[in-house]
């Protein structure tokens, strides 16, 4: 895995929602190294641990990184504020992403939430052949819509609320489709559930796990998951092991 740290000017910032952000940096060589499902180690001034934001999507020709985030704390409350022309102490790109294979087939993404960003670059490489099953608490919360239109996605959206879409849980509308392989992210439960559709359709599943990352590159052991292999339980880390997961390698507490 290769990665380094950047200083990265800001070039273009969006307010999407209330508490979402949309950040865009001119990050040269880490731009040209990352791939989808990857994510970002950002400093903050005073704080010791670097804040894990997922790639949102990666424009190599411009040399830059896109960043989707949610404030959920000091941290991403000062990347926030950050403005256009202020640049970013940026390690990456990290951890291991997703495994487009052929682009070809049908795929369907399925995020919830803040899940839904770091599925953006790898859905637009499938094209016409990706569903994207995307869901929120309320209208007021969906992010993304257009940009996956943009590439040609077909967007199904799910509050729960019932204010725009599906009234209900984001993976029913897996019922309907027609699918040879699924790519997620998004809180446990809806993975959980869609681990169990890719299970009962025998369709293979990839899912990136949400964790709290201190280190980033696998050294302080914080992230630890339960994982198996060849009958085997073991324990790895999302941000070196991850964050993106063959769904059969994952053990699920409870």
């Amino acid at each position: 895995m290769k990665y380094d740290v950047m200083l990265c000017k800001i070039t273009e910032k969006k307010r999407l929602t209330a508490d979402v952000f949309d950040l865009t940096v001119e990050a040269g060589e880490l731009a040209e190294a990352a791939s989808a499902g990857q994510f970002a180690h950002v400093y903050v001034p005073g704080k010791t641990l670097r804040r894990p934001i997922s790639i949102c999507e990666i424009d190599r020709a411009a040399g830059t990184l896109r960043f989707v985030f949610q404030i959920r704390g000091e941290g991403t409350a000062w990347l926030a504020d950050a403005c256009p022309g202020d640049t970013l102490d940026i390690l990456a790109p990290l951890g291991n992403g997703y495994s487009l294979g052929n682009t070809r087939q049908k795929a369907v993404f399925v995020g919830g939430g803040i899940g839904v960003p770091p599925l953006l670059e790898a859905a637009k490489a499938f094209g016409e052949n990706a569903a994207v099953l995307a869901g929120f608490r309320n209208e007021e919360s969906i992010i993304l819509k257009e940009d996956f239109e943009k590439y040609g996605n077909r967007v199904l959206i799910a509050t729960d609320d019932g204010s725009f879409g599906y009234h209900g849980l984001v993976t029913d509308l897996l019922k309907g489709l027609d699918f040879t392989v699924i790519f997620a992210c998004g809180p446990v439960p809806m993975l959980k559930a869609v681990c169990r559709t890719a299970a009962a359709r025998g369709v293979p599943c990839q899912i990136s796990l949400e964790e709290r990352m201190a280190c980033g590159i696998g050294a302080c052991l914080g992230c630890a998951c339960r994982l198996k292999k060849d009958g085997t339980e073991f324990y790895g880390h999302v941000c070196k092991d991850g964050p993106v997961f063959d769904s059969e390698t994952v053990v699920w507490e409870g």
